[in-house]
């Protein structure tokens, strides 16, 4: 897995894609070992430059998944490809502020020696948050265990205030704060 996510690192930076790991492979940085087997790519570019990641993965030799690959990720915003080794990427394309100032945030870790960006902590709380599985919430209770003394919540419910103007996350402040009180 990991000389995976060096060899899509190094190709989107060659590429100059800015781009954050998210998901799991974010979760097992910032909060708690747990099995996932994809990597979750947020991009810096929207559909429009679609191509440039259909050559990433020719250059890296994964099979893009959907039939219609450029329909599909218009429509989705998500380009899923697979790995020889049957391990499954998802490019997902970015088009809002919250995603480009996350981007810019992001923190770069060593991988087999190279440096691969990943979504901060912070970022990572929002994202789940945002996603709100059952899943989701308890990664995000284990990173803020793990991280507690250094989070800035004020990012956070920043980001977490700006979501909610949308229905459907209406409540995404208020569950950050059940959250925080259930672990005090």
């Amino acid at each position: 897995m990991e000389q995976l996510i060096r060899s899509v690192a190094e190709a989107l930076d060659n590429s100059n894609i800015p781009y954050m790991i998210i998901g799991g492979q974010a979760v097992l940085l910032h909060g708690r070992a747990r099995f996932t087997e994809d990597i979750d790519l947020t991009l810096g570019i929207d559909t429009d430059q679609y191509e440039k990641i259909e050559k990433v993965c020719e250059k890296l030799g994964l099979r893009i998944l959907p039939e219609n690959p450029r329909n599909f990720a218009e429509q989705t915003g998500v380009l899923p490809a697979e790995h020889k080794s049957h391990l499954r990427i998802d490019f997902i394309f970015s088009f809002i502020a919250y995603e480009k100032q996350a981007i810019e945030r992001a923190v770069t870790v060593k991988i087999d020696d190279y440096p691969a960006k990943f979504t901060s902590c912070e970022d990572l709380i929002i994202q789940k948050m945002v996603s709100g599985r059952a899943i989701d919430e308890e990664d995000v209770k284990t990173v803020l265990l793990k991280n507690h003394s250094t989070i800035d919540t004020e990012y956070i419910y920043k980001w977490l205030n700006e979501f909610a103007k949308n229905p459907e996350y209406k409540d995404l402040p208020q569950r950050l704060e059940n959250l925080l009180k259930d672990l005090q």
